[in-house]
């Protein structure tokens, strides 16, 4: 082991693995950087004689059909994506455009370089289950080929004894069906235009225009209008276009299939401040005042350049609204909700100088303006940085927060606290010694001597944690809520 990091005597490593299959392939969108090759791709498909052209397509078919759910309809998908090209005096046969259709698609594996950086929380349906069982979803950051990553899903039940029997897998992985939002905040849409210094005389003119709630076709349609026929300097309107569409197309509505298994979902980079990757969804069960309940998460949105705070929001896995994190709060990684109001304002963890533990609170769940530190690297093991672990989890002697710590050799290591129930800006108490270590199984990976979590759950008085292993595979690691907190020494 690096330095004297070790794991805890009370914690309890299980068995199960999480690894990556490289079989876990999705179909996506191919585009040559040049798009004057487009055409030219297009034009050799039409110059095919109809014999040769059917025979491609069968043996098209015939290779990748039983890999794909409904790989016609994907060709269609991607054949639109394309139309503009099609020379317009060409009426297509059926095999030409699924033709066309293929030569714009490629397979990615999702999966294929590491399965890692997990959160669980319980399963919107309890239904059906035995006495002191509960069934869970699992997220995980899913990194193929060029690291570039997505969020994919496991299901499963933690019995009475918190032995855990995951669902069975799919052989499919399905992409959702993505919609624009259709409906925007005026007041939102405009406050965040004026935090990413687009507050002009452009978007003045172009918001004084909609109603308080509008849709991106209206949106759209006073734009482009005043691109047609501008009343600003070019150069001016151009610019400021492309912010007020780059916030329009960050927030987004995805849609899967009731009849998906879980594990066939996942939510791939769908605009293009996500077009490096989606990676470090933090997941919470949100408990509304209503009684309600709704699932939360952050990620982080990477275009390559920069990153966006983002947020998912859903009751049942299946649609999923996508939204930007707004105010000068939120510029930065690890955000993390906590699964209910306090004092009737929403409460979330974050690190917005990639060093110390800070809280947040607002009255809005999508701005956030102030943080205050509630925790600076004390011990060696975390010298280097802070960072939370996922949602604080409640019991009667406080917030259970799981929190990473950076040590020597960039040794990452799971530590814990204990912040106070009415007023979580106050430690009562913490682990001196990291919780969770990397031990000489866990080292190797794509990152070596990383163990790190985004969110764990509480079931039958244990703390039940899935940890990754060195940014590579998955595990889960479990210790007794009691032992944990007499193992915390109090904070004065």
């Amino acid at each position: 082991m690096i330095g004297q990091s070790r794991s805890h005597p009370i914690v309890n490593r299980k068995r199960e693995k999480l690894l990556g299959d490289s079989s876990r392939v999705i179909p996506r969108l191919h585009l040559p950087d040049d798009t004057r090759r487009i055409s030219k791709i297009i034009q050799r498909v039409l110059d095919l004689p109809a014999a040769t052209a059917d025979a491609l397509l069968a043996q098209v078919i015939a290779d990748f059909s039983n890999r794909h759910k409904n790989i016609q309809a994907v060709f269609d998908r991607h054949l639109s994506k394309v139309k503009d090209f099609i020379p317009a005096d060409v009426m297509l046969s059926k095999t030409q455009e699924a033709l066309i259709g293929a030569y714009f698609t490629m397979e990615y594996s999702i999966e294929s370089a590491a399965l890692f950086n997990p959160s669980l929380v319980p399963h919107p349906d309890q239904s059906s289950l035995e006495s002191g069982s509960q069934r869970f979803i699992m997220s995980l950051r899913a990194t193929g080929e060029g690291h570039l990553s997505s969020i994919v899903f496991r299901s499963g039940v933690l019995d009475a004894q918190n032995a855990i029997v995951f669902d069975p897998i799919s052989d499919y992985v399905v992409t959702p069906d993505t919609y624009l939002d259709p409906i925007y905040d005026l007041l939102l849409f405009r406050l965040k235009l004026i935090e990413m210094g687009a507050d002009n005389d452009v978007t003045h003119h172009l918001l004084n225009q909609m109603p308080e709630a509008f849709s991106y076709y209206g949106l759209k349609r006073n734009l482009e209008a005043l691109r047609e026929h501008p009343l600003f300097p070019v150069e001016h309107q151009n610019r400021t276009f492309e912010i007020i569409y780059w916030l329009a197309n960050s927030n987004y509505e995805i849609y899967f299939e009731h009849d998906q298994p879980i594990s066939e979902r996942v939510i791939f980079p769908s605009s293009k401040i996500e077009s490096r990757g989606i990676e470090d969804a933090r997941f919470v069960q949100f408990h509304n005042d209503d009684g309600q309940v709704t699932y939360y998460a952050s990620y982080t949105a990477y275009n390559g350049v920069s990153i966006l705070p983002q947020f998912i929001e859903t009751k049942d896995f299946i649609k999923f609204k996508i939204s930007t994190l707004n105010g000068k709060a939120v510029q930065n990684k690890g955000m993390a909700l906590f699964p209910r109001k306090i004092h009737d304002q929403y409460v979330m963890l974050s690190r917005q100088d990639g060093e110390n533990n800070r809280i947040m609170f607002s009255d809005n769940i999508h701005f956030w303006q102030e943080a205050q530190i509630i925790q600076e690297p004390a011990q060696p093991w975390e010298f280097i940085q802070l960072g939370n672990c996922g949602s604080p989890l409640e019991t009667k002697a406080g917030w259970i927060v799981l929190t990473h710590g950076v040590g020597p050799m960039r040794q990452y290591c799971i530590g814990a606290m204990l912040l106070d129930l009415e007023n979580p800006t106050k430690i009562i108490a913490r682990l001196k010694d990291p919780l969770l270590a990397p031990h000489e199984g866990e080292r190797e990976g794509y990152v070596p001597n990383v163990v790190y979590s985004c969110g764990t759950l509480i079931h039958n008085n244990e703390l039940v944690i899935p940890y990754a292993m060195s940014d590579l595979m998955s595990g889960i690691a479990t210790v007794r809520v009691s032992e944990l907190l007499e193992a915390m020494q109090p904070v004065t």
